[in-house]
């Protein structure tokens, strides 16, 4: 009876385990990006494109944030997983160690004894026989279940300090960004702003449309001629900062409010770039928006993003593709806030947004048109 009760235990043992996806190395890797980036930023900063590079830094420092972030989430749920499972184990694994106690010490004499007689004992050697590579099997399984979680907490201590240096190499590439846009002087001109002409705009409009509507009073002169047609762009767009969709346009929000644009959540300080070669028609304080940055990529097309706390660049100036133009506001996530994000889950981690209107001929038009983006 003992023995078949511990081939019971080892066959629902056996069970084969569930595939799951690798938290090890997927914090492994994000590993590796941060300290990529942190070499990155060294080069960055003696750049002949200080701009250019400094930007390439501070993306590659978010991207191996975002990957640290759901490394830790895929670890730290792995582990909870595994700490369950052997727990729910401890009572089985308790008394099949003690049926196998039991035979290990019962004399030999005895063992070949069996109430039914030899035809018994015969089956009773063929059973352990069979119970034996499935013991092994699982004993195998659980040894590595074991070291699995031993590496996982091993890595979650690691990349206490991968993301400590990281922070503050993201910290010192935004620096370092904000003092080259200052310096950086070569930028071409579309035109000059008449700031009195942008203030009494400013002043005698109320709403959006009519301020985008009336920008161009704001220019004195046209130095360059126009920048060349995107057509063959409309759909792909990168979105000017890395998030997601959280509203689409003509979506009501929680006051049941519509509007023409749509609102993509970002993270903390995350870097605001132009989607393609654009001129800045405006950017600044509006309204009761906050600040304001208006892009036009081409005649008669407007990119309006809202909901930047730091301004990049001069009104005017003619951007190249993934140029940046700002930084979300908000604060950067502290060590302790990752690691808890890790160890209870995702979180509310994207708490910034931006808004983006796009005017076509002086029209709204549904932004999703031009930009290529997923939703939640």
């Amino acid at each position: 009876m003992h023995i078949l009760r511990a081939l019971l235990i080892a066959f629902a043992f056996a069970t084969p385990a569930v595939t799951q996806d690798n938290p090890g190395a997927t914090a492994q890797a994000a590993a590796d990006r941060l300290r990529a980036a942190s070499s990155q930023l060294q080069t960055a900063k003696s750049a002949r494109d200080r701009v250019k590079a400094l930007t390439s830094t501070v993306q590659a420092f978010e991207t191996g944030l975002d990957a640290m972030r759901e490394g830790l989430r895929l670890a730290s749920t792995r582990e909870n997983v595994l700490s369950r499972q052997l727990a729910a184990r401890d009572g089985e694994v308790a008394e099949l160690l003690g049926v196998l106690q039991t035979i290990s010490r019962a004399p030999a004499p005895v063992l070949l004894a069996h109430p039914d007689g030899p035809a018994g004992a015969v089956r009773s050697g063929m059973l352990v026989a069979e119970m034996t590579p499935a013991l092994t099997a699982r004993a195998n399984a659980l040894r590595r279940d074991v070291e699995e979680m031993a590496l996982l907490r091993s890595l979650q201590e690691t990349a206490t300090n991968e993301l400590r240096t990281a922070l503050m190499g993201v910290q010192d590439a935004r620096a370092a960004l904000s003092q080259a846009m200052a310096d950086r002087k070569d930028l071409p001109k579309m035109f000059v702003e008449d700031p009195v002409r942008t203030a009494i705009l400013i002043s005698s409009t109320k709403t959006l449309d009519a301020f985008a509507g009336g920008l161009s009073k704001i220019t004195t002169s046209e130095a360059l001629g126009p920048l060349p047609d995107i057509g063959t762009l409309k759909g792909s767009l990168p979105l000017p900062v890395e998030g997601v969709v959280l509203r689409r346009a003509g979506e009501a929000d929680a006051s049941g409010i519509k509007r023409p644009g749509i609102l993509v959540a970002a993270r903390p300080r995350s870097l605001v770039t132009t989607p393609t070669t654009a001129t800045i028609r405006y950017h600044g304080p509006l309204l009761d928006l906050g600040n304001v940055v208006i892009l036009e990529p081409q005649a008669n097309l407007l990119f309006v993003l809202t909901g930047l706390e730091t301004l990049y660049g001069e009104i005017g100036q003619v951007l190249p593709a993934g140029f940046p133009v700002g930084l979300m506001g908000g604060n950067t996530a502290q060590l302790d806030q990752i690691s808890s994000q890790g160890s209870e889950g995702a979180g509310n981690t994207r708490s910034e947004t931006l808004y983006i209107d796009v005017r076509e001929n002086n029209n709204s038009v549904d932004p999703l048109s031009w930009f290529k983006a997923s939703k939640e």
